[in-house]
């Protein structure tokens, strides 16, 4: 599937090739620290198809409860995380945070990874009531 994307301010833009299936959430510690929130969707592109259309991000490189190192990527401008790769040559995959997916509606989790640390009352968000927009 082709996507394109960009940062809240559009000075990064972005398109590649996405594999649907590989569409998940992250419940990691990490991933809601990073994302400021209580887990992270994302969804790997195919490699070689990832390239950046607008602008340069920034990038943080975090070393993970495993050992392994990942790029997280910014931008510098507004603070929205872009991708997440594994740093060294290309080709490579990259983890785009589906915020940023132009076709993010499209797009349906396929796996939820690092349950052991996710939030216990995320079950209970049906039953909490909806607001349409704020007043």
């Amino acid at each position: 599937m082709k996507v394109t994307g960009s940062c809240h301010c559009k000075a990064i833009r972005y398109e590649a090739e996405v594999d649907p299936a590989s569409a998940g959430i992250c419940h990691c510690t990490d991933c809601q620290v990073l994302s400021g929130t209580v887990f992270r969707f994302t969804i790997r592109t195919v490699p070689n198809t990832f390239r950046l259309t607008a602008g340069t991000p920034r990038v943080y490189v975090k070393t993970a409860e495993s050992g392994n190192q990942r790029e997280q990527s910014f931008c510098e401008h507004c603070g929205s995380p872009i991708y997440a790769a594994t740093p060294g040559p290309e080709p490579r995959v990259y983890s785009l945070r589906a915020g940023t997916i132009d076709q993010r509606a499209e797009l349906r989790p396929a796996q939820q990874i690092w349950a052991r640390s996710a939030l216990p009352w995320l079950d209970l968000l049906p039953s909490v009531p909806k607001i349409e927009k704020q007043r």
